[in-house]
């Protein structure tokens, strides 16, 4: 994995760099997962996956802890803005997780 997109995600979620989606406003309120567990968790920030070909732009599945609960954040990377957006953050779950929550389960 690309260390330089860590990098550049890091830096804009710590300068407030951040596009929240309409998407992911309604899937924190849902999921009860604050936005603060986003902003707070950076430095425990690890890609788990990327998707350089994504819709609009290229994204990655980041792998965080928040309070010593994980979550995986969606984050698109727009680096002509300077800023990333954030698709959808959720708590992943053990069926389709392997036991690091960082590995996809064969399905």
């Amino acid at each position: 994995m690309d260390a330089g997109v860590l990098k550049f995600i890091q830096s804009c979620i710590r300068r407030r760099r951040i596009h929240w989606t309409y998407h992911v406003n309604m899937r924190l309120r849902n999921r009860f997962i604050s936005r603060e567990a986003v902003l707070l968790s950076v430095g425990s920030y690890e890609l788990i996956e990327e998707y350089p070909k994504d819709k609009y732009f290229p994204s990655c599945l980041v792998y965080a802890e928040y309070d010593g609960d994980p979550i995986h954040i969606h984050v698109a990377i727009d680096q002509a803005g300077d800023r990333v957006i954030i698709v959808t953050v959720y708590r992943p779950s053990r069926d389709k997780w392997e036991e690091d929550l960082r590995t996809r389960r064969n399905q």
